[in-house]
């Protein structure tokens, strides 16, 4: 089958005269590289791999160990649809190894294959579906205080304005690069728009949400418009979310289906919802690693600020839907913490950890949380046991780095890595002195 993928590639490489071959991978924080190279080098490519030096690529390596394959995967290959004809270009994934071959420790799409593997070895594949939230601004945007492009709110038919033209010309870019779309529709917030990806395997969606945030910008940028998938970028209105839709398969059965239940849900889908929720604050800052992440962690926003899960109740973190005609196949858990400004690869990586870890264990699911948590006292939640995801980036990094489980999920390179550079991070931010403080202290004290 492998063969059979790239003799594809190379045949459509010639008959649709591509110029350039991008070889697209992601640094430990999600920021997408790429490198370029020539049809001719391809073959080349898709047998032994090209090297490169990994010590420019933030968590990488140090000098003295530099150089690193990368290994293109001929299952993602697509031709770029926005670039001319005449200078046909096409992506393709990489996983990057070492120069013998070995899987690099610092690849985040290597760190989720091996978990993933892991999750094989059990019987499972791992299936995810995200609603993406995001925004459009107007150009000057960044570095100044945003403009929304529109006024709309949940479900508004903004039929004439610029950001519904975005966001049709983004799904067709997305499906004509085999990237399914569910839903689209304008979000809450003024210029705030979500647009829901097919479910597919987890490796196939990782790359899926990186190409998504590309052709979104893109897009946006060809328009003169900023896209931005910062979690919280205007005070006052929801920010902006990646819930993600879980299930475990056992070939074409839902491992997490269970007709005998009265929530359709079987043990293993019992006990992986239980394992998120044990291990929830652990992983928040994988799943929320920016500072910004955390101002929309907060309540009166939709965002969930308490460990607990329900059916159809948006203020927990982990949400049951009722499938639709009660299908099998539909029944999944919807995460609803991380952010759209995550590394996707980590993301799945710690979520798949933490629930395989309530499998593996057998944890028992907490009571159901069905109240608006929102309203309720701090005396009230701790008599139903319920705990807060953490309130900063320092606060989930100091749980953070005290875990086993995400030690183990991420491997030790990137564990340590993303530890140095998020307190780093945190450092910068504790240092800054906002407008807040100018306005609120300068005159008065």
């Amino acid at each position: 089958m492998l063969e059979q993928q790239r003799d594809y590639v190379l045949r459509t490489v010639e008959e649709r005269g591509i110029r350039l071959v991008r070889l697209w991978f992601t640094d430990v924080l999600g920021n997408l590289k790429s490198f370029a190279i020539s049809p001719a080098e391809l073959e080349n490519a898709l047998s032994d791999g090209m090297s490169f030096d990994g010590s420019s690529i933030d968590g990488y390596g140090r000098v003295q160990e530099s150089d690193v394959l990368a290994l293109p995967d001929p299952n993602t290959f697509e031709v770029l649809p926005w670039v001319d004809s005449k200078s046909a270009e096409a992506r393709v994934f990489c996983d990057i190894a070492q120069l013998d071959g070995s899987p690099f420790e610092g690849d985040p799409r290597q760190v989720l294959k091996r978990n993933l593997k892991a999750a094989q070895s059990r019987g499972f594949a791992f299936y995810i579906a995200p609603d993406i939230e995001y925004f459009y601004f107007a150009p000057g945007s960044t570095g100044a205080a945003p403009v929304p492009l529109d006024q709309g709110g949940f479900f508004d038919l903004t039929t004439t304005d610029i950001t519904s033209s975005l966001r049709k010309e983004t799904i067709r870019t997305l499906e004509t690069m085999s990237i399914p779309v569910e839903y689209s529709f304008h979000e809450d917030s003024p210029s705030q728009h979500e647009i829901d990806l097919r479910h597919t395997d987890a490796l196939t969606m990782a790359d899926s949400v990186m190409t998504f945030r590309f052709v979104v910008k893109e897009i946006a940028a060809m328009r003169n418009v900023h896209a931005t998938f910062m979690p919280k970028p205007m005070e006052g209105v929801q920010g902006s979310g990646m819930h993600l839709h879980l299930s475990l398969f056992k070939g074409d059965t839902n491992a997490f289906h269970s007709s005998e239940d009265p929530y359709n849900l079987s043990p293993v889908a019992k006990s992986f919802i239980a394992g998120i929720l044990r291990h929830a604050a652990e992983i928040t800052a994988v799943t929320n690693q920016t500072v910004n992440s955390y101002k929309r962690l907060v309540p009166g926003y939709e965002a969930p600020v308490h460990v607990s899960w329900a059916r159809n109740n948006r203020s927990g973190l982990i949400r049951v839907p009722v499938p639709k005609r009660g299908s099998e196949l539909a029944t999944r858990i919807e995460l609803r913490s991380p952010d759209p400004a995550c590394n996707p690869y980590l993301a799945f990586s710690v979520i798949l950890a933490a629930g395989l870890r309530g499998v593996d264990e057998g944890y028992e699911l907490p009571l159901e949380a069905d109240a608006n948590l929102f309203e309720m006292g701090d005396a009230a939640l701790a008599k139903l046991g319920v705990d807060q995801l953490p309130q900063s980036l320092n606060d989930a990094l100091r749980v953070m780095e005290s875990s086993p489980l995400v030690a183990e999920a991420l491997g030790e390179h990137i564990f340590e890595w993303f530890l140095r550079n998020k307190r780093a991070e945190w450092r910068r931010y504790k240092t800054h002195v906002s407008q807040f403080e100018l306005d609120s202290y300068l005159r008065s004290l």
